[in-house]
């Protein structure tokens, strides 16, 4: 809801009752059966210029489906959206003056242009003065470390350098309100701190910009973002800053246990031992890491003794400071990657 302190003038996103579903049909055998996706549901956001703001979830969780309403490329099925003031819906025309969207893994471009060819041609597209197009090339090429590669064929580019070379072009027509979505996708440590690097000074040059940033990295969100807002299954669970988020459990005793084989141990048998709250377990081929939210430290007590009893092989003990990874476990009960998990099985949404 718009607060007293809050107006129009200083919203640059503003996200009232959104919902988004879709549509599918059932298989051969169901001809008239009409299935229901829930993309989006209810949500209700207000994003202020100047702000960096995330949205933070898991694949599937409805992240890009709301940039895309927001963008003007879907219509919503229930609700309103206003973008730099305004109607995604009734006013599409005005909303894509102001904004420009980028999505990380994307492949757009021409493969027999150059980088600075491919940029040039997309700022032409919005109007740039030419002279005024290729400075902006070279001082984002520069940001990006893609400088020496300016006179390079995109199709000789690597997939990591392409897709730095299509986050420049979201820079590139200087919008009032950017949505970046998954931008550092795929992109190997060194390339997605320059694109960070990209981002923060971006938005340090003038204030008056507004940046909407999706992603699934908890480090990537607690590094850039002003607020975040936790999306799973479509609804929002959380928006706050980062700091205010972790100190919601800030009281509680959060630790992670790496054992071998759990031998049979369930997470709900961990979640029944007395002062544990939550439980989540990543594992791999080596080990399985168990991350726990306990009431107190004296739980820690109980967890270790029904490890114990099951003869699990403890490997490492870490208390360690809450982190957006332990909002996201206390929200939804799983960590990021468990979701993540039960989705590409066709369990998620």
């Amino acid at each position: 809801m718009v607060t007293e302190q809050t107006t129009l003038s200083n919203l640059a996103v503003e996200v009232e009752n959104l919902e988004r579903i879709y549509k599918i049909r059932g298989s051969k055998k169901e001809k008239n059966v009409r299935k229901e996706l829930v993309a989006l549901k209810d949500v209700s956001l207000q994003i202020k210029r100047g702000e960096l703001f995330g949205l933070l979830g898991p694949n599937g969780a409805g992240k890009t489906t709301l940039i895309k309403i927001l963008t003007t490329l879907l219509a919503p099925t229930s609700g309103w959206a206003r973008v730099a003031g305004y109607d995604v819906v009734k006013e599409p025309g005005k909303v894509r003056t102001q904004i420009n969207m980028v999505s990380g893994g994307e492949s757009s471009g021409y493969g027999l242009l150059t980088v600075r060819e491919n940029l040039w041609m997309f700022s032409q597209f919005y109007g740039l003065p030419s002279k005024e197009a290729n400075q902006r090339i070279e001082a984002l090429l520069k940001i990006v470390g893609l400088e020496d590669r300016i006179h390079t064929k995109s199709s000789d580019l690597s997939t990591g350098l392409r897709q730095k070379m299509n986050i420049v072009r979201g820079f590139l027509t200087d919008p009032q309100v950017l949505f970046l979505d998954e931008p550092t996708l795929g992109l190997d440590v060194g390339a997605s701190r320059d694109v960070r690097h990209l981002i923060r000074n971006w938005l340090d040059q003038d204030r008056s910009r507004t940046l909407l940033l999706t992603t699934h990295y908890m480090v990537e969100a607690d590094e850039l973002c002003d607020r975040v807002a936790i999306i799973n299954q479509g609804r929002v669970l959380a928006c706050d800053t980062p700091s205010a988020l972790k100190q919601q459990l800030q009281r509680d005793a959060l630790f992670e246990i790496s054992v071998g084989a759990l031998n049979g141990l369930a997470v709900p048998t961990l979640e029944r031992v007395p002062g544990v709250r939550k439980v989540a377990s990543e594992e791999s081929e080596e080990m399985t890491v168990l991350k726990f939210i306990l009431d107190e430290d004296a739980a820690l007590g109980g967890v270790i003794n029904k490890l114990t009893e099951s003869n699990v092989k403890i490997v490492r003990l870490d208390k360690h400071e809450p982190t957006l990874e332990d909002v996201f476990v206390s929200l939804v009960g799983r960590s990021m990657a468990e979701v993540e998990k039960e989705g590409s099985n066709g369990d998620g949404k």
